[in-house]
C-alpha cells in the first residue's frame, strides 16, 4: 500500500505501508546498524516513530530473548527496506510479522538518509504514516500539523510496571530498590549479575518504599517523555538524597539533575544509537556506548556539590555526574548496551562497591 510520511513541519517523504495502516508520533533516528528489536521493545521509545539508518531490516529475523520489554513501544517502524524471510537459524519469525501482530505499523521505500538529514538539519519533531486510504496528503498535513510535541509529555505512566515485584538471588549481599520509570530487561539482567537482589517499584512509588529498611541502594531507571513533565517523580526523587547510595541511568540521572536544582532541555535532534563517543573525565578514556534519549541536564543550574563526570564528544552535553561527597552517581547513556558495546558495563560494579563501602 502506498503512504506518506508527513512531519509537522509539512515534509512529506514517499513511501509503502506493508502491512496496511499507519500510526504516528515523534520521528527519531538511530544510528545503531542491527538490535531492531530491542530498541523497537525498548520502553524509553514509547510516542516516537524509529528510523532506522542502516537500510536493511529484520534480517536475522526475530528472538524471544532479545526483546527488553513484554511489546513493542515505539509506535512505529521506519525502514528502507524490510527482510520477509529471515537468514538465521533460530530465527523464531519474521520482522513484520512480528510488528503487525503487535499492531505496530511501518513504512518501507522510504529514503532514510534524507529523512535523517532532514531530522539532524530541522530537528527531531511529531509525524505520521499517512496510507492512500485516508485521504489527501494535504489532509494528513493538516492533521501532522496539531500532533503534539514530546516536550511537556509524562509517558512514565504508560510503561511502568503497575505493581512492585521481586527478583530474588540466592546468596545476593545486598539488596536494591528499582523505581521503574521504562526499564529495559538488560538493566535489570545486569543489575543481577552484579550480585543484586531487585524489588521494583512503579514510577510513581513514594521515596518512604524506595527508602525502606531492607534495602541497601536505589536504582532509578530509564524511561520515555519529557523528564521535565515529572515534578512528582522529581520530589520523590529528591528525598532519597543522602538516605542510601544512588545510581540513575539515562531518565534516572536527569531526574537527579533536577532534584539537585538543576534542570533540562531538549536536544534537538537527541543522541540515539550503538555507537556513541563519550569522555570519562576521571579516567580520561572514551568509551563507545549505546544510547537513547532527547533530552540532556543543563549545565546551568547544577549546585557546586556535583561533579561532572562524562561528557559526549560530539557536542560536549552532560553524559555523567557525581555527588563529590555522598554515594551518588549517574549516567545519561547506557551501559547495559543492549544493543551495543560494553565499554561502560563497569558501572554496575561501581554501584556495588559504594554499597560496600556505605556498609563497611
Amino acid at each position: 500500500m502506498r503512504a506518506h510520511l508527513i512531519l509537522k513541519d509539512g515534509t512529506v517523504f514517499r513511501g509503502r505501508a506493508p502491512l496496511g495502516f499507519g500510526g504516528s508520533g515523534e520521528a527519531v533516528f538511530t544510528t545503531a546498524m542491527g538490535g531492531y528489536q530491542e530498541i523497537l521493545t525498548d520502553p524509553s521509545f514509547a510516542g516516537q516513530m524509529v528510523t532506522m539508518t542502516f537500510p536493511e531490516q529484520g534480517i536475522y529475523g526475530i528472538h524471544a530473548d532479545l526483546n527488553e520489554a513484554p511489546r513493542p513501544w515505539a509506535t512505529a517502524l521506519l525502514c528502507r527496506r524490510l527482510t520477509g524471510i529471515p537468514d538465521h537459524t533460530l530465527s523464531e519469525g519474521d520482522l513484520g510479522s512480528w510488528l503487525k501482530r503487535h499492531r505496530v505499523p511501518v513504512m518501507t521505500e522510504l529514503d532514510t538518509r534524507a529523512l535523517t538529514q532532514h531530522l539532524r538539519d530541522a530537528g527531531s519533531q511529531p509525524g505520521l504514516i499517512w496510507t492512500e486510504p485516508e485521504g489527501s496528503v494535504e489532509a494528513g498535513a493538516l492533521k501532522a500539523a496539531a500532533l503534539p510535541d514530546m516536550s511537556g509529555q509524562a509517558l512514565c505512566g504508560e510503561v511502568s510496571c503497575r505493581d512492585r515485584y521481586d527478583i530474588p538471588l540466592e546468596g545476593a549481599r545486598f539488596r536494591v530498590s528499582v523505581l521503574d520509570g521504562g526499564i529495559k530487561a538488560s538493566i535489570l539482567k545486569q543489575l543481577t549479575a552484579a550480585g543484586l537482589a531487585l524489588e521494583v517499584f512503579p514510577w510513581d512509588a513514594p521515596a518512604s518504599e524506595l527508602l525502606a529498611p531492607r534495602f541497601h541502594g536505589v536504582f532509578l531507571s530509564n524511561g520515555p517523555g519529557d523528564p521535565g513533565a515529572l515534578p512528582g517523580m522529581q520530589k520523590e526523587v529528591e528525598k532519597l538524597i543522602g538516605q542510601r547510595p544512588v545510581f540513575g541511568i539515562c531518565l534516572g540521572h536527569q531526574l537527579l539533575g533536577h532534584a539537585f536544582g538543576g534542570g533540562t532541555f531538549k536536544l534537538k535532534f537527541g543522541h540515539r544509537g550503538a555507537n556513541q563517543p563519550v569522555h570519562d573525565l576521571i579516567t580520561g578514556k572514551v568509551e563507545i556506548t549505546a544510547q537513547n534519549h532527547g533530552f540532556a541536564v543543563d549545565d546551568a543550574g547544577l549546585p557546586p556539590e556535583l561533579e561532572v563526570t562524562h561528557r559526549h564528544l560530539s557536542d560536549g552535553t552532560i553524559e555523567g555526574l557525581r555527588h563529590r561527597t555522598l554515594p551518588i552517581f549517574s549516567l545519561q547513556h547506557h551501559p547495559e548496551a543492549s544493543p551495543g558495546p560494553h565499554d561502560a558495563r563497569g558501572a554496575f560494579g561501581k554501584f556495588v562497591r559504594m554499597m560496600e563501602a556505605a556498609h563497611a
